[in-house]
């Protein structure tokens, strides 16, 4: 079977059975509040400490580069509008062998995200309730976020924009009073002038690349949006809205609260770690209940993260199975909603949970190691795929290019060496390197089983 023959299926055919219920009001605060997840509340302590005041140019530089990977796929999303997203552009324009191991190790991350994220969650609440076992409310989140995807999709997009609503208002207000507190408007308050910016990269360039790393991987989960863009109304300009205005939230939301947190707060400050920048920032405002404040909002984001990861598992799930490379049972539909897949996807995501409890230190933490930098795999596999499909297109249907590359092909050529030099900096880091070689080890292991099962379809 030749590679055209199995990738060049009608784009929505492996979606012919999903609904499409999600509506553009909830595709847009799905963009907007996508990008907001709990690895920047939370996560982006750590990346100040290292790097200092300069976390601002780590969080641009990885920002432009997730700008370019947004581009791209939503170039190729808005093409060819689909549930699995990159895995059935990987395998259109690579081979199924590509779209099997992009699809599959994205499957693994989302749901095991789904586990650390219900123990996150259930930290909070049980900080509030001490009397309370943590699995209870594991297993409360995980009945709730699986019963909302069991049902129609447009609950799911209830879900997310009411979470979204949440967390863009919330990081808007801190925002604001960041800003009027620097300009020394805010009452109360004296304005920081650049007092903490002096020692701009305290730890060198050692500091900046640990800053860098802890940056790349803050913004996953921006592929969401093409995902369930594939189950709306109008595919087409969903991917086309959310990829366009991808460039102002980035620089908004992560670049603008990074400059506006080591303005406010010294870099070396215990508390930045301890109870989180954004924590950290508030309480220098002198703003009362601010602690408890931000932790309702982490909650806010730990728990549309779990309900976006469970939505997002199911359908890459769903359309693997779909096109053939995964086990049919998860193929099921049933009211426009692969409830098989979304069972399957949640019990995995409970079964992490478990092996946290069970086997914290072995099992769980190699599990951990193996996902480190998948997202950088499924970022190379975009990449790829858009410099090999954006020909075809051109040459085949250009009317298909709603959103296109900018500075094609020289700027994807760009995306791949920064993802290149990413790679060799995790390399070189004791705490990522054995995430890196757990990774690729999984991607090597998927290639094969991918390579083999296309090379045993080829032979019928």
């Amino acid at each position: 079977m030749s590679n055209s023959t199995t990738t060049e299926a009608s784009p929505r055919s492996d979606d012919a059975a999903l609904s499409h219920g999600l509506k553009q009001r909830h595709l847009s605060m799905i963009a907007l509040g996508g990008v907001i997840g709990a690895g920047l509340f939370v996560g982006s302590g750590a990346g100040i400490a290292a790097a200092g005041p300069s976390i601002v140019v780590a969080y641009a530089l990885s920002g432009l580069l997730v700008m370019l990977v947004m581009r791209m796929l939503g170039e190729m999303s808005a093409a060819y509008p689909s549930s699995g997203s990159f895995s059935a552009h990987a395998e259109r324009a690579i081979g199924p062998w590509a779209g099997f191991t992009a699809g599959w190790a994205f499957w693994v991350l989302l749901c095991t995200a789904v586990g650390l994220e219900g123990i996150g969650a259930a930290q909070i609440v049980h900080g509030w309730l001490p009397g309370t076992p943590e699995w209870a409310w594991v297993a409360l989140f995980m009945v709730v976020f699986c019963g909302t995807n069991l049902a129609a999709v447009k609950n799911f997009g209830e879900f997310e924009f009411w979470f979204a609503a949440l967390k863009v208002g919330a990081i808007s207000l801190f925002l604001v009073l960041g800003v009027l507190a620097i300009a020394g408007v805010l009452p109360g308050t004296d304005a920081p002038g650049t007092s903490h910016l002096g020692d701009f990269m305290p730890n060198g360039g050692d500091g900046l690349i640990i800053g860098l790393l802890a940056s790349v991987f803050a913004y996953g989960g921006l592929e969401t949006v093409t995902i369930a863009a594939a189950e709306s109304e109008n595919p087409v300009k969903g991917v086309a809205s959310a990829v366009r205005t991808a460039m102002w939230r980035i620089a908004l939301f992560y670049v603008g609260s990074m400059a506006v947190i080591v303005t406010l707060v010294p870099w070396d400050s215990p508390e930045v770690v301890e109870k989180g920048p954004y924590v950290a920032a508030l309480d220098e405002l002198g703003i009362p209940g601010a602690g408890q404040l931000m932790n309702v909002v982490v909650l806010v984001a730990l728990l549309s993260a779990m309900n976006a990861n469970i939505y997002g598992a199911s359908r890459i799930g769903y359309s693997l199975v779909e096109r053939g490379q995964g086990p049919k049972a998860l193929g099921r539909v049933s009211g426009g909603v692969p409830r098989t897949a979304v069972l399957v996807s949640s019990l995995f995501g409970f079964g992490c949970v478990l092996l946290s409890y069970w086997r914290p230190d072995d099992v769980f933490s190699w599990l951990l190691n193996m996902i480190g930098a998948v997202i950088l795999v499924v970022w190379i596999f975009i990449a790829v795929a858009q410099l090999r499909l954006r020909r075809r297109l051109e040459r085949e249907a250009p009317e298909k290019l709603v959103v296109r590359m900018w500075g094609f092909p020289w700027l994807t050529w760009v995306a791949l060496a920064g993802m290149a030099a990413v790679f060799v900096l995790m390399a070189r880091e004791p705490d990522t390197r054995v995430q890196l070689y757990s990774t690729g080890g999984m991607t090597l292991v998927l290639a094969a089983v991918g390579y083999a099962r296309q090379r045993r379809r080829a032979r019928r």
